[in-house]
């Protein structure tokens, strides 16, 4: 019984934020014919209110992000196009993310940093996994050498998102509510759920950096074995 309760709630604490974020985001997504312009207006229009120059504003299919190395706001096709509280709200957060990286912040360049050396760790992990079982008969150490390698590029991966969170964070509350808030664009009941969308624009990796933890949790037990 005990390991059902703990499945079931695992089960959810890895699904339930994901869920909320979608309801918040479909929820505002409501076309709103009054508003000036997309959310692709939006981003123009706060990138050059903070002379931030040299960030552009494109459409991609890979979801909402700032993208630091090519200096680019990336919107999904809905949230470019679309006149709706979630479309214009989630492109102030990327900004909030054009911002981070244009004043140099550190937290921000860590977590670059860390998300670089994650995408070659984690293309070493997979590699490390399949020549382990291979070594163990051939040379043990090397074997367990192998496995600590795949668990440490996993572990930096966790690190990695969990650094994300408090920059997302950041991006939204620090950087993109007070934008919207001083530029007065929405009343106040537009303005409270522009919060909750800002909330769910900030905990979107929650569900993914629980699971990184918990997979890392479960390599590290088995190498205490």
């Amino acid at each position: 019984m005990f390991w059902v309760v703990l499945f079931l709630t695992l089960l959810l604490a890895l699904s339930l934020p994901g869920i909320w974020v979608q309801y918040v985001l479909k929820k505002h997504s409501r076309h709103r014919p009054e508003f000036p312009g997309n959310g692709e207006d939006m981003a123009h229009h706060l990138l050059m209110k903070l002379g931030i120059d040299g960030v552009g504003v494109e459409v991609t299919p890979d979801g909402d992000h700032y993208d630091p190395q090519h200096k680019m706001v990336r919107l999904s096709a809905d949230k470019m196009e679309g006149k709706t509280l979630t479309a214009v709200v989630v492109a102030a957060h990327e900004v909030g993310h054009a911002l981070q990286h244009h004043r140099r912040e550190a937290m921000f360049q860590t977590r670059t940093l860390l998300a670089h050396l994650t995408y070659w760790a984690q293309k070493t992990a997979p590699l490390a996994l399949m020549a382990a079982p291979l070594l163990i008969s051939l040379a043990p150490a090397a074997s367990r050498l192998a496995l600590v390698i795949a668990v440490g590029a996993m572990l930096l991966g966790t690190v990695m998102h969990l650094l994300t969170l408090p920059v997302e964070w950041d991006a939204s509350f620090n950087k993109a509510l007070p934008l919207l808030e001083e530029g007065g664009y929405f009343n106040e009941q537009d303005m409270a759920s522009a919060r909750q969308i800002l909330r769910a624009a900030a905990l979107t990796y929650v569900a993914g950096s629980l699971a990184s933890l918990l997979n890392v949790w479960r390599w590290l037990r088995y190498l205490r074995r």
